[in-house]
């Protein structure tokens, strides 16, 4: 296995989705063709950032609905999207200045503004409190839960992620992140 290529998600039409994930998220469209299995609908290709790729099968007979609903077993409930800690306050002036209503929160080990994509889908963009090193995210976090059940505590907090970085001999660098409500929540 050597990681996600693409996630695909049913959309609405193109210009709204182009105008939530180029314009306002600032996605790069990579591609735009055809969906090759129904030629009557427009396939999207987005990069998320890192090389990976978002894409949605959009058509214009389908209106957008931000007010979003609720799925089953194996329905998506939420993507999440990592933003530079520096341009946090940035995207949530600029999710406001699109007429996107969000929620922020600390996570414990993060922070999260909350808002949605113009299918109503759940959109969660997440700032690192501390850097961790890509190649090693997955050992920080397993290592914060190791802290965090030894603690006693629900959820994995702050003290827990960085006596992970610290135990793992990593250096401890803080981001600067505004102040945001603590604990449990989202997008209502």
């Amino acid at each position: 296995m050597q990681g996600t290529d693409h996630i695909t998600i049913w959309g609405s039409n193109a210009e709204d989705t182009i105008e939530f994930y180029r314009d306002l998220l600032g996605m790069p469209l990579v591609l735009r063709q055809p969906n090759l299995d129904d030629p009557s609908q427009t396939h999207l290709f987005f990069d998320t950032g890192d090389g990976r790729i978002l894409t949605f099968f959009v058509s214009d007979d389908r209106p957008s609905n931000r007010r979003g609903q609720r799925g089953g077993v194996g329905a998506v409930h939420h993507l999440c999207f990592s933003v530079d800690p520096d341009e946090y306050e940035e995207t949530m002036a600029a999710l406001e200045d699109a007429g996107h209503q969000y929620n922020v929160f600390d996570r414990g080990i993060f922070h999260s503004i909350y808002t949605s994509d113009n299918n109503g889908l759940v959109i969660e963009l997440s700032a690192d409190k501390y850097e961790i090193p890509n190649d090693r995210r997955g050992e920080v976090l397993a290592k914060a839960q190791e802290l965090r059940e030894s603690d006693g505590a629900e959820y994995a907090k702050d003290e827990h992620l960085r006596g992970a970085i610290e135990e793992l001999g990593l250096e401890v660098v803080e981001n600067d992140l505004p102040d945001a409500s603590a604990g449990v929540g989202g997008l209502e």
